[in-house]
């Protein structure tokens, strides 16, 4: 339950975050001197807030082990070599995957089929399988 009374509290600390009120000011009348000592100021406000929320956030994560929880991270497969399903009279291969090669297209155009350049699956060098961590 310690979880969630952080968790609580947090929230509540940014739905009622004490906002710092600034009287209006017409910053083309300001001088240098005085725009440099209000970007000052403010630094300062924003690097205190991100020490309290920094702080808040690293008590909730405590609690959990310190885990971070990433969504949408992507595809597991994202960046992996896939073996070419495809080649090309001349020796150029495509795995199947994007947009299709110019020659493959060309040769397409030409008449040919798809299937023509399928490369014999019994042909293809397997690779081991790796099994999954989770």
């Amino acid at each position: 339950m310690e979880l969630a009374s952080d968790r609580d509290r947090l929230n509540a600390s940014i739905l009622v975050a004490p906002e710092i009120t600034m009287p209006n000011v017409n910053l083309s009348r300001m001088s240098v001197e005085a725009l440099m000592d209000l970007r000052e100021r403010v630094d300062e406000t924003l690097f205190k807030r991100r020490a309290e929320l920094e702080q808040q956030l690293e008590r909730m994560g405590a609690g959990v082990g310190g885990a971070r929880v990433v969504r949408g991270g992507g595809s597991v497969l994202k960046g992996r070599k896939v073996p070419p399903k495809y080649r090309s009279p001349s020796g150029e291969t495509w795995a199947g995957r994007g947009a299709r090669p110019r020659w493959l297209v060309a040769a397409i155009k030409g008449g040919k089929k798809l299937d023509d350049f399928l490369i014999d699956k019994s042909a293809r060098k397997r690779r081991k399988k790796r099994r999954s961590k989770r």
